[in-house]
């Protein structure tokens, strides 16, 4: 077998492979004779066909066969001899052969790239510090008050807040267009639901009145064809509604606690905000380092496992807005492009640490992350153990861990400054 291999690019690589006669011929022969012992002929018996009509009629395909295994087989000795990190799988072409000669084809394929972590002291992250204050655990009960309200109707002109149920239709050139039109449409003023002006110009509409308010859609709405398009409503007012907030009672807390205590209720609210707190101060940390590990570090990356990342982000997209069709118009690779080199680039640079680190998970961190994890739930053992028994819960958490043990280490390579935030602040920071 002869080798040669060609620098396309810093990562592409072009591999030439001679395969000699003698050994495709042998590999043909193996097969052929397997063929003979197996294949039925009118007039002889099963492995008692001549040689000479089994490779007459199945030579063709027998040598076809051999030539396509050989491929595989030898694509993956050439790799493995020239000790080459492949980052996808290669594209094989330029094949050639001749019965009775050589067999010689192509590979095109990309390697990982050589990383060499730089100055890592001369990075410096914000470390966000935050803890929960009795003026939080309040917002908080008001925002699930809120997520409860009840609506009653009410006969008075609509203010921002207001719930009002209407009928529409909305012209542009004085001519309807699709989606503009909608009976019985419930709309909280103030909600930013619906395109700019539109809730505004309906404060002080009562039931059964009827009104026109002009708007105009902004240069980045969805429907193309109206971006910035003067537009028309006809609106009819069917109903207001105020909204009422539930008291801070037994029967409200009943709904998220078994004892309906409003003090325990409060304890246990503060408990949920400071899991959150933990979980969004190290995200915060967590991308702060992983940023500027990145912003550090330029090198090229296998446009294969860019690919690779898209279809996985592209999946998830689609799947957090349950679209069961994804159509690629729908769903350019270039919306996740930019995301997906810097996935790689970090899951590249995670794995170089790891290695010249020599990182292995905690099992001690894996537990603790495990009890977090399951703290919120009613049997927490349960959930610990069934993680720990399914192989392949186990090993996501186990990359997790891993990751931020990747995480402190470098906290201790670079320069870290404090600074104090708040609970909002912290989960809005660490959903990024």
């Amino acid at each position: 077998m002869q080798v040669t291999v060609e620098t396309i690019s810093p990562l592409e690589r072009k591999m030439t492979v001679v395969v000699e006669a003698a050994r495709v011929q042998g590999e043909y022969q193996g097969r052929l004779n397997q063929t003979a012992k197996t294949v039925r002929v009118d007039g002889f018996r099963p492995g008692k066909v001549p040689m000479s009509l089994v490779q007459k009629r199945y030579g063709a395909s027998v040598m076809q066969e051999t030539v396509s295994e050989l491929i595989r087989d030898v694509l993956f000795e050439a790799i493995a001899q020239e000790q080459l990190n492949l980052a996808g799988y290669p594209s094989v072409d330029e094949v050639k052969h001749v019965a009775g000669g050589d067999l010689n084809f192509s590979a095109i394929f990309e390697v990982y790239p050589e990383i060499s972590l730089g100055d890592l002291n001369a990075l410096s992250v914000v470390r966000l510090q935050a803890e929960i204050s009795d003026a939080d655990v309040d917002e908080m009960i008001e925002t699930l008050r809120a997520q409860r309200v009840t609506w009653h109707e009410v006969d008075r002109a609509a203010a921002l807040n207001d719930r009002v149920t209407i009928d529409f239709e909305g012209f542009v050139d004085g001519e309807a267009f699709e989606g503009g039109k909608a009976q019985a449409h419930a709309l909280v003023l103030g909600s930013k639901s619906m395109i700019p002006g539109f809730e505004e110009a309906l404060v002080g509409i009562k039931a059964a009145e009827d009104r026109r308010i002009a708007v105009e859609f902004p240069q980045d709405y969805q429907a193309e064809h109206l971006r910035g398009k003067a537009a028309e409503f006809q609106i009819h007012a069917e109903k207001v509604e105020e909204s009422h907030k539930p008291e801070l009672d037994e029967a409200f807390v009943r709904q998220f606690s078994e004892q309906g205590d409003v003090d325990t209720f409060r304890a246990e609210v503060r408990a949920n905000m400071e899991r959150e707190l933990k979980a969004g101060l190290r995200q915060a940390v967590k991308k702060a380092v992983f940023d500027a590990l990145v912003t550090a570090h330029e090198f090229a990356v296998p446009q294969a496992l860019v690919s690779q990342e898209v279809q996985r982000q592209r999946s998830a997209m689609a799947q957090r807005f349950g679209m069961r069709e994804v159509k690629p118009e729908m769903l350019p690779d270039e919306l996740f492009k930019e995301s997906a080199e810097r996935s790689v680039s970090l899951g590249l640079l995670v794995s170089e640490i790891v290695r010249a680190q020599s990182i292995k998970v905690d099992e001690d961190k894996l537990r603790a992350m495990l009890s977090d994890i399951a703290a919120a739930y009613e049997n927490p053992q349960q959930v610990i153990d069934w993680y720990l028994k399914d192989r392949e819960q186990r090993a996501q958490i186990e990359a997790v861990v891993l990751e931020d043990q990747v995480v402190d280490w470098l906290l201790t390579q670079v320069t870290v400054a404090d600074q104090a935030s708040s609970y909002r602040e912290v989960l809005q920071n660490a959903r990024g």
